[in-house]
């Protein structure tokens, strides 16, 4: 099953599942926030995604720009490098998110996510209960960003 549930890059609000779609550490970032909040070093890190790389096809990637899968993006962030080996490697997209989500699950565990301040913030910006708040991110599969923009659109009507 594909993972229905995946969140945004951490770099663009996603929640700390995200990790599985981040590059190493390597400067300044959101990932650096995001690692905090899982308890996770940056070279724990590192080191637990090269160890699924070596155990799953996520370590090919010759010539993307970590050289390994392991450390690519999401399928829905453009990305001729990526592509063009799991077109080399006959990789699917549903074996890519699969993997991902496994990574995910080695990263952060497999516990249900609820990001109870990403709740009461979206309950205090747009002025609602927290259970709305609550359904409305569950249903954008604990997406932040898409929660907000559901709100946001309830709002104008």
């Amino acid at each position: 099953m594909v993972w229905d549930d995946a969140p945004s890059h951490v770099c663009r609000g996603g929640d700390k599942r995200a990790l599985s779609f981040c590059c190493p550490p390597v400067k300044p970032c959101p990932i650096l926030y995001a690692l905090e909040d899982a308890g996770i070093t940056p070279q724990d890190y590192i080191e637990i995604k090269e160890q699924f790389g070596k155990k799953t096809r996520l370590g090919e990637g010759e010539g993307t720009c970590f050289g390994s899968l392991v450390w690519c993006c999401k399928p829905s962030k453009p990305c001729p490098l990526r592509d063009m080996v799991m077109r080399r490697i006959d990789m699917s997209t549903e074996e890519f998110l699969e993997l991902k989500k496994q990574l995910s699950e080695e990263l952060v565990g497999k516990s249900e996510f609820l990001d109870e301040d990403g709740v009461k913030a979206l309950a205090d910006t747009f002025n609602v209960s927290e259970e709305e708040a609550l359904k409305v991110l569950q249903d954008c599969g604990n997406d932040l960003r898409n929660a907000m923009k559901l709100l946001r659109m309830k709002n104008v009507e």
